[in-house]
């Protein structure tokens, strides 16, 4: 039996919810990572997603900012920072400079998408559409910008240079695990919204993991969504946001975070249902002692190293207390 004393974290996407204004959502991503320090997270990651009015994750490093400012000690990062979106020399200049502020407490995750539609991605790009090529390439620029000043070539990160900022590799399909293998870099699969191809993709990376100066062995961290309630019937209430966050993305309609409803059915058409429920088919939705179990039986299939989660719930307080419960089930011997 695998063990579920597992380290946690949080990915916040930063949602806006219904009601509320943007300053309402990115003062709730400060509030959620101080409630993580406090219950002893591993750590804390922003994802980047442009032009979507219910998210307000837009300017990544900002919000990381913004954070590190508002916390003590817990590490924050990018979950993640988009490549395509940015300029390398522009990533390490910033990240550089936050953890020169912010000594030991930057990680940045980076992901090959755009993370968003592609008319908003050409808004957004240095008039380069092969990014998404160039993504090892870009990767590999990164770690030498973080790396020794001597290493470095003419273009220099200042400051960035000799801050070793810790890079994951981020990915939702079987590409990205190849290539954190073949770099040698801790891996994080998007199970929170792309499950598919999970199982394939974490055994590829474990597979053909290269050692490297930055890791021994394979890391895997897996994304996925939890929803801890007092029982499972409340915990299946609350998840009814969750199935509305995604409905609307299957829609395209770009609701903010909705209230839960007692019963979606009469939300969604069978096809929506489908479509919407594929997307978090490995999350974790249940009472404490049913969490429990779902996350042992998980870990005796994939044995991860850390998980970092997401819950779309609405209600702040019953948000912040499954983030509690959840802490106290991977605490248990």
């Amino acid at each position: 039996m695998s063990n579920i004393n597992i380290p946690v974290s949080i990915l916040n996407l930063a949602p806006v919810r219904k009601g509320d204004t943007n300053k309402d959502a990115i003062d709730q991503v400060v509030a959620l990572a101080q409630l993580a320090e406090e219950l002893g997270y591993n750590r804390y990651w922003i994802a980047e997603h442009h032009n979507t009015p219910s998210l307000v994750s837009s300017a990544t490093t900002i919000l990381m900012s913004h954070v590190l400012q508002n916390t003590k000690t817990i590490p924050v990062g990018s979950g993640g920072i988009m490549l395509p979106n940015h300029a390398p020399l522009v990533v390490a200049e910033q990240i550089g400079t936050l953890a020169t502020i912010y000594p030991n407490r930057l990680n940045l995750g980076l992901g090959r998408a755009p993370g968003t539609d592609m008319m908003t991605a050409s808004a957004l790009r240095r008039d380069r559409h092969d990014s998404v090529y160039t993504f090892p390439e870009e990767i590999q620029e990164l770690l030498k910008y973080f790396g020794p000043e001597e290493k470095q070539g003419f273009v220099k990160a200042y400051p960035g240079a000799d801050t070793n900022v810790p890079i994951y590799v981020l990915g939702s399909s079987t590409d990205s695990a190849h290539l954190a293998a073949r770099l040698g870099l801790p891996y994080a699969f998007a199970g929170h919204f792309a499950p598919e191809q999970m199982k394939e993709a974490i055994a590829i990376y474990r597979n053909l993991f290269q050692k490297s100066e930055y890791l021994d062995q394979p890391y895997v961290m897996v994304g996925t969504n939890v929803i801890i309630g007092e029982t499972d019937e409340e915990a299946e209430y609350l998840a009814t946001s969750t199935h509305q966050f995604f409905l609307s993305v299957v829609r395209n309609s770009r609701l903010p975070l909705q209230p839960p409803v007692e019963d979606m059915d009469l939300l969604w058409t069978a096809q929506e249902k489908q479509m919407a429920m594929s997307r978090t088919r490995t999350g974790f939705i249940g009472s404490k002692e049913t969490v429990k179990e779902e996350l042992q039986a998980f870990q005796d299939e994939y044995n991860v190293d850390e998980l970092i989660v997401v819950s779309y719930i609405y209600d702040l307080d019953k948000l912040y207390q499954s983030y509690r419960w959840l802490k106290e089930i991977t605490e248990e011997k």
